[in-house]
């Protein structure tokens, strides 16, 4: 245990027992098992030039002095800087690497987006981009920037920007200069001639304005002499202010300086209280481990054995439940690998039921699928041997398939059971053929059929079947024209 006070630029960082992270202070008393470790705070300056690229792809070198510090009013970010030297000091090979490559990199980052003019013209602007993108990334070390030059920039060998671009602005500026010494010539020749004129226009008006502004100067003469009075009373209340805040802060520091002063002793004679206890509990840890000795001495044998036998009838009963805990570990293990063994052959049962149900589709769909095939190779052969008359094979399917069976069979299952009663009334003798007998009745049925087939072969496009009859020609004349039957 020894007590330590850091420098006025320096801190302790106190890592060890009783101390979660890092401990920052300047002066503390350094406890065995502690460690104590002396920051040094001073800022370090940094002088490089950084190689960087403007948007035009032009190469150009930038030399820049920073002085880079930890930030000492803020205790996070001297604890962030402390981690940072945990294995190397401030102005080592490693930390001036990192401060190096972040200023570089924050560096070409902002010159890659600029012009190689805007960079030139606005150098104020580029450095307090720098500087603001530069202490963004020290922030996260707890490092601050406390000064930054930026110097000339200077040309990269080869890409002579800045020496061409001098040597332009010298010829503009003489060329300028020549401009301006021809323009005052002229204007000293016309100012010649236009102050003589003036003079004499002017002469009558100064003699009349000079009274009134006499009388005017007099009047802001005293107002301006009342002004200076006013403020050198106002000076002086301000200067008393002042003195007053002075002797006020004044007497605060000396308060603060003999408090710690105070302080300060009274840790020195706490210290040494403290230490002279610890000397006191080594004494009297020597005296108990004596008098442990003399015990061990006289009673060690008879515990020995005693813990002895103990330890063994221990370990038997430990042993005894460690057999059967792993009986019962290895049973229930066999267990499980029969029910995995279990659901791995309900599953293989399942997987193949799937995959023969996946099979029996696939030779369904096949089936359907020659089914088809096959079903239009018999229409495309039938549609070939009515030589493309699509009429005829539509009339040999129908009748193939007995549609028109089907549907007198469904007409009469329709009218089955109706006992329809029919009955057909003559006004004539009821011969045959004769007018007003019943057959004239169904000759004009038999009338009624040309036009109906006309009608529905305009409405639908479909013709007749040729075993029923045929439309009648266009040319006739005859339009209940009868239906020729086969």
């Amino acid at each position: 245990m020894y007590y330590k006070v850091a420098k006025a630029s320096e801190f302790l960082a106190i890592t060890g027992a009783g101390i979660s992270d890092i401990k920052i202070t300047k002066k503390a008393i350094i406890w065995p098992f502690q460690r104590c470790r002396i920051i040094d705070v001073t800022p370090v300056n940094y002088t490089f030039e950084v190689h960087a690229m403007s948007s035009e792809k032009l190469p150009f070198l930038l030399p820049a002095v920073f002085t880079i510090g930890p930030r000492t009013e803020d205790l996070e970010s001297l604890i962030k800087f402390a981690r940072l030297l945990s294995e190397h000091s401030s102005d080592s090979h490693n930390v001036r690497e990192l401060v190096q490559g972040v200023i570089e990199g924050e560096t070409r980052v902002l010159a890659a987006s600029m012009t190689m003019e805007e960079v030139f013209k606005g150098t104020k602007e580029f450095k307090q981009e720098v500087f603001e993108k530069v202490q963004l990334e020290l922030n996260q070390f707890g490092l601050a920037i406390y000064n930054a030059n930026i110097k000339q920039l200077v040309d990269v060998p080869g890409h002579e920007y800045f020496s061409y671009l001098g040597q332009k602005t010298q010829m503009e500026a003489a060329n300028q200069a020549k401009v301006d010494v021809s323009e005052a010539k002229m204007k000293g020749e016309i100012g010649a001639k236009e102050r003589q004129g003036l003079t004499l226009q002017n002469a009558a008006k100064i003699d009349a304005e000079t009274k009134i502004i006499t009388k005017q100067r007099e009047g802001e003469g005293k107002k301006q002499e009342i002004q200076v009075q006013s403020q050198v009373q106002i000076f002086d209340t301000q200067k008393q202010a002042e003195v007053a805040e002075a002797n006020a802060l004044l007497a605060t520091k000396k308060a603060g300086w003999s408090q710690q002063a105070k302080i300060a002793e009274v840790e020195a004679q706490k210290a040494v209280a403290i230490r002279d206890a610890e000397l006191q509990q080594e004494v009297e840890k020597k005296n108990v481990l004596a008098k442990t000795e003399q015990l061990k001495a006289e009673k060690l044998s008879k515990a020995t054995v005693d813990y002895e036998i103990q330890v063994q009838e221990a370990n038997s009963v430990l042993y005894k439940k460690q057999k059967d805990a792993e009986a019962v570990l290895y049973q229930r293990e066999k267990a499980a690998d029969a029910q995995k063994v279990e659901a791995k052959a309900q599953f293989f049962a399942r997987q193949q039921v799937a995959d023969a149900e996946l099979y029996a589709k696939k030779k369904e769909a096949e089936g359907m699928v020659a089914l088809a095939e096959a079903q239009a190779t018999y229409v495309s052969k039938l549609l070939q041997s009515f030589g493309g008359n699509y009429h005829a094979m539509r009339d040999y399917l129908m009748i193939n398939g007995g549609m028109y069976k089907d549907i007198a069979q469904i007409n009469g299952n329709a009218i089955k059971g109706l006992q329809p009663k029919i009955s057909v009334w003559s006004n004539g003798n009821g011969g045959e053929g004769k007018e007003g007998s019943a057959m004239n009745e169904i000759a004009s049925v038999y009338k009624a059929l040309p036009p109906l087939f006309q009608t529905v072969h305009e409405q639908t496009g479909m013709l007749p079947p040729a075993w029923m009859g045929s439309l009648p020609s266009p040319t006739s004349s005859d339009a209940s024209q009868v239906v020729k039957a086969n």
